[in-house]
């Protein structure tokens, strides 16, 4: 499993850094992508220094996709022709597509939602091109995975890993995380 998180300038911090810090925990290949330059700044001013830059990576070395919200963040994502072409080259080979809070817009922009069941941060719904809306933190229907926003970055980030590292491997970063709500 090969993982990339397209980090955007006015990304929400605390999902691209939740989502990167508990899959690596996990021990997943993680590789975090810059759209811009080598230093992303997120929507509370927290600057993220990425592996690589998105444009100099291939969808043909990925396995699954991994989109954090925020605003402009979501915007900047659903507006970049590479992000675009990851993900629907990532869905068509039967790979892992998922977003949180806002993020999950750019899955309809790619219009890839269609027959789905996924969730957004509220006031976004619209832009679930062809999804079935459902309200709950955290949605899985086979491959695509959306959460709702800030606050289920560890929930959604811990499904991740037990849809990816497995049940054992969730449960036992819940324990060492000391996450109690799930």
């Amino acid at each position: 499993m090969k993982i990339i998180v397209p980090l955007a300038p006015g990304c929400e911090e605390i999902e691209a850094i939740t989502i990167i810090d508990v899959l690596r925990r996990a021990n997943l290949n993680v590789v975090s992508a810059g759209l811009t330059d080598s230093l992303i700044t997120g929507s509370h001013g927290i600057a993220i220094k990425p592996d690589t830059l998105l444009h100099k990576a291939n969808p043909v070395d990925y396995n699954c996709i991994v989109l954090p919200g925020g605003m402009p963040g979501s915007e900047n994502l659903k507006k970049d022709d590479d992000v675009i072409k990851f993900i629907k080259h990532i869905f068509s080979k039967g790979g892992y597509v998922a977003a949180i809070c806002a993020a999950p817009m750019v899955l309809g922009a790619a219009q890839i939602l269609y027959g789905k069941k996924a969730t957004c941060f509220p006031g976004l719904e619209g832009e679930l091109i062809g999804a079935t809306l459902i309200n709950e933190p955290v949605v899985v229907d086979g491959t695509v995975i959306t959460a709702k926003g800030p606050a289920c970055a560890i929930p959604f980030a811990l499904t991740l890993a037990g849809l990816f590292a497995g049940k054992d491997v969730q449960d036992t970063l819940k324990n060492t995380m000391q996450v109690y709500w799930m």
